[in-house]
């Protein structure tokens, strides 16, 4: 369903224009109807990996594909859902034009948009808020709009880079409740977080990112061993470039 093929990636960063490798030779699969979750530290490679598969940047060496296609392929962005870790909308929309703008998009028609966005609203909260302008949001509303944005044109695959991000407990529970949605109806779900306990509680399966480079992928029963946690796991998976483990 998702694959990632030797992508590398290199930018040059600040006055100096010195090199920051983003990403080494990252290869992934990620198969139908799976959830992915994609662990690594600040400044691993995890945006820049979920942009070379929005297309949003073009990767120096390798190829991506979804659903069999190049990422490129116009085709692909009607199949795919993106919630980005810091959503950020024109504010005088309000959450009805914004899931219409975004339907029609993507190819909705006006009467499945009619049928489909209240639903959807509800589900994410933001029902009774819906004719107030996204300017008037709080953090957390903007993130339940995000989603419902990702998810109004019903995408065979879902990225959501921290969709925990600026969530209170309830709206993290909505979200989890949503992955767990999409998982039951067959849909793939790729997401990265910080938050240890959500991949444990979500995913299938999970890779860990460091330095750019990919140090652990597998299903999480498998990879965590025997009378260790996740979070000494991921801890160990990325020691090399912290000097060593933290005490």
């Amino acid at each position: 369903m998702v694959s990632i093929q030797g992508i590398s990636k290199t930018f040059r960063e600040g006055l100096s224009s010195r090199k920051v490798q983003a990403l080494q030779r990252l290869t992934l699969e990620i198969a139908s109807g799976e959830v992915f979750g994609f662990l690594g530290p600040n400044g691993a490679g995890k945006s820049t990996s979920i942009k070379v598969l929005l297309n949003l940047i073009r990767p120096d060496d390798g190829k991506a594909t979804i659903l069999d296609r190049d990422v490129s392929d116009r085709r692909v962005r009607r199949q795919v859902g993106y919630l980005p870790e810091n959503p950020y909308f024109y504010d005088y929309l309000n959450a009805d034009e914004l899931l219409w703008f975004g339907g029609r998009s993507s190819g909705m028609t006006a009467d499945d948009l009619r049928h489909k966005t209240p639903a959807l609203l509800e589900r994410v909260g933001l029902l009774e808020a819906r004719k107030r302008p996204l300017r008037t949001y709080s953090k957390g509303m903007v993130q339940r709009a995000g989603l419902a944005l990702a998810l109004i044109h019903d995408p065979a695959v879902v990225i959501l880079d921290e969709p925990m991000s600026g969530l209170d407990p309830v709206g993290r529970k909505m979200v989890g409740d949503l992955i767990l949605d999409l998982k039951h109806q067959g849909k793939t779900v790729f997401f990265s977080s910080h938050i240890l306990n959500d991949i444990e509680r979500f995913c299938d399966r999970i890779g860990i990112i460091a330095g750019g480079r990919l140090r652990l992928v597998g299903e999480l029963d498998k990879v965590v061993p025997a009378g260790e946690t996740l979070e000494g796991l991921f801890l160990r998976a990325i020691a090399d470039d912290f000097g060593g483990l933290p005490s």
